[in-house]
């Protein structure tokens, strides 16, 4: 009896060990398939970015040099229309205008002493965790006296460990100020929760303070999509200046207002600093960015760079560029001395359309642009061999023998980078010579990764990693309802994708559906959704998200594919949702470059001005300009919402789309 009882009981803890197993992988599964959703549509993002860069580049080589500088100037996210061209043009605001800028008795802030000590960056800490935004004077006086700090650093910064034998290396942030805090503070804490100063300065560090003993390398990506990219700017930039030989900083690919216009950063500055304040804090942010170091050379042993490498990735080079000239990475430099017009990202990208016989010292120039652009937007294949990075847009694709070749030539061990989102924050490609580490936890919402930061120790340099999660205020939550959040999340965002892109979808639908059934194959479905939407997704496995599949013939009612909670008029033509999504993200960024001052709202005048300054290029008489401005100000309030914005894009795309009446009784004849 005894015997038949242990042996029941064996079968019964074997039967709660597989369910549990088969629990947890498809819990797993679900993780995966949402979190390769979140990561192809921000990619496709980037891509988007970079081809509407693009555009406007191969729109202003239609028009003079000067014209052009001009009018990039004029429609730079810095600029504000409520100072004079001079003072736009320069590193704003300069040592007397930062005197003039009063701190009101009511602040309650962090006070800065500069030259700032240990005890400015708790104060900072201190004041950032209780949600108060720096002063605008103690944020120009950091910000001019970070950009003379890394004026006076190489663009390949050299770090060593011979004092002392160790250096942190951390990844992209992304305004995640718990991250920073979690891998700088011994004590993890909640995002609503405040420690007072006096506590802070009696807290152990986690990792440590920068110190001789314990320098860092933070690797670039500060700033977007996080809701606090100003103060992990503020506080890193702190940190440098605090302990200048013990903190390094690398760009990244979106220390660039160009990016910034797009992922939030900008938004956050101009919410943060009103008026005319936040084109001016804008345009202190831009000279930090173009005097960032491009990367780090540790112990002659490994070399730490945002994105990767190239083929053409040469370190004596590398160390030669002046970097201020790169005020975006994505736009050409704009030198006095040189005629760079000629010159964009498309013809430095894709070499089979690049210029019509160079100039030597253009093509130097157009060399020198692709191995910067490389550096900080590449990333690692499996495969052999450096092809153009087309899934993001800018960038290669560098396989190991790229890897190998470049260490050797250099006489480095292996490559530390960041720039992409790793679920344990570290991987390890290329037989362990190409290390990718990534800090921002929770970066597609909670539970979707973890944050690591990588230690270098000993002699030789060995490295050893640190994982953590910063802790949420839904920390209470439990797996299965994390994943559940996060996997809703991301099928709303694929299903605006899928909006986006529903006349192609439909196309293809169709031609899959010759006899007109409403229904096709599962493979037709999956073939079609991977062509026309041009995301590399898992869509076999996403099925039963996204559509309805008939229990009796197993095919896919394929309109269901475009099914929203309020159920749309199915029609050949692009619906009005479908119209905005598939433009929302560029309009916003244009929409942006409107509106100089960063005030969300595009001003009668501004749009005035943006219309002037085509209008010397096209002919636009100001009768018309004026009765534009008036009628997209729907609301008839003096200014124009983004809102309003997209309506009137609506309603000339709903024209284009539909046939002159002239021309359709022409047809019917």
């Amino acid at each position: 009896m005894e015997r038949w009882v242990g042996r029941l009981s064996l079968k019964a803890a074997l039967l709660i060990q597989r369910w549990y197993r088969r629990y947890c992988a498809r819990l797993e599964v679900r993780r995966r398939y949402t979190w390769t959703i979140f990561q192809s549509i921000e990619y496709q993002g980037e891509q988007d970015q970079i081809k509407l860069h693009n555009f406007f580049n191969a729109l202003l080589r239609h028009v003079e040099h000067d014209a052009a500088s001009g009018l990039v100037a004029s429609m730079s996210p810095r600029h504000s229309p409520t100072h004079s061209d001079e003072l736009s043009r320069s590193s704003l605001p300069h040592d007397a205008a930062i005197d003039d800028i009063i701190v009101e008795n009511s602040y309650k802030g962090a006070r800065l002493i500069f030259p700032l000590t240990v005890d400015s960056i708790h104060a900072l800490v201190a004041s950032f965790k209780k949600k108060k935004a720096l002063h605008l004077r103690y944020v120009c006086l950091l910000l001019r006296e970070a950009t003379k700090e890394l004026q006076k650093r190489p663009s390949l910064n050299q770090v060593s460990t011979s004092i002392s034998g160790q250096v942190t290396i951390c990844g992209d942030l992304h305004g995640k100020l718990d991250d920073l805090l979690t891998i700088l503070y011994k004590v993890s804490y909640s995002a609503g929760y405040l420690l007072e100063l006096n506590d802070l300065l009696t807290i152990l560090y986690k990792n440590g303070l920068p110190s001789t003993d314990n320098p860092y390398v933070f690797n670039g990506d500060f700033v977007d999509r996080g809701k606090k990219s100003m103060e992990v700017l503020l506080l890193l930039l702190a940190l440098q200046q605090v302990w200048p030989n013990e903190v390094y900083l690398n760009r990244g690919n979106h220390e660039d207002l160009v990016m910034n216009a797009r992922y939030g950063f900008c938004k956050e500055v101009s919410k943060k600093y009103k008026g005319s304040h936040g084109p001016r804090v804008l345009a202190l942010i831009e000279d930090v960015y173009r005097h960032l170091p491009l990367a780090s050379v540790i112990d002659n042993a490994a070399f730490v760079v945002h994105g990767g490498i190239s083929q053409n990735t040469d370190l004596s080079k590398l160390a030669q560029v002046d970097r201020s000239k790169y005020v975006s990475i994505l736009r050409v430099p704009m030198l006095d001395d040189m005629e760079t017009c000629a010159l964009d990202l498309a013809s430095i990208t894709h070499p089979n359309i690049g210029m019509n016989e160079p100039t030597s010292e253009l093509a130097d120039l157009a060399e020198e642009w692709k191995m910067v652009l490389d550096l900080l937007w590449s990333d690692p294949q499996s495969s052999s061999g450096c092809e153009p990075n087309t899934f993001r847009g800018g960038g290669t694709y560098f396989g190991p023998d790229v890897t190998s070749e470049f260490l050797d030539r250099s006489g480095l061990s292996f490559l530390v980078r960041s720039h992409e989102c790793k679920s344990d924050g570290y991987e390890l490609s290329h037989d362990g010579k190409c290390i990718t580490v990534f800090s921002a936890s929770n970066y597609y919402g909670e539970g979707s990764n973890r944050g690591a930061y990588m230690k270098l120790q000993g002699r030789p340099l060995e490295p050893h990693y640190v994982q953590y999660t910063a802790d949420t205020k839904n920390k209470h939550l439990t797996l299965r309802e994390r994943v559940g959040r996060m996997e809703l999340s991301a099928i709303n965002e694929l299903k605006c994708q899928i909006m986006a892109s529903r006349p192609a979808l439909l196309k293809g639908f169709q031609e899959a559906d010759p006899e007109g059934t409403g229904h096709i194959t599962v493979s037709k479905w999956v073939e079609v959704m991977e062509q026309a939407s041009e995301l590399k997704l898992p869509w076999r496995v996403l099925k039963d998200k996204l559509v309805i599949i008939d229990p009796k013939s197993g095919l896919v009612e394929y309109q269901s594919t475009f099914r929203t909670d309020r159920r749309p008029n199915i029609q050949d033509g692009p619906s009005v949702v479908e119209t905005l999504y598939r433009h929302k993200s560029s309009l916003e960024a244009i929409f942006r470059l409107i509106d100089k001052d960063n005030s969300g709202y595009i001003t009668l005048d501004e749009f005035r001005d943006a219309c002037g300054l085509l209008e010397r290029h096209a002919s636009l008489p100001n009768e018309q300009i004026a009765d534009l401005a008036a009628s997209m100000d729907i609301n008839k309030d003096g200014r124009i919402d983004f809102n309003e914005f997209l309506e009137c894009f609506r309603i000339v795309e709903s024209g284009f789309d539909q046939p002159d009446e002239d021309e359709s009784e022409e047809d019917d004849d």
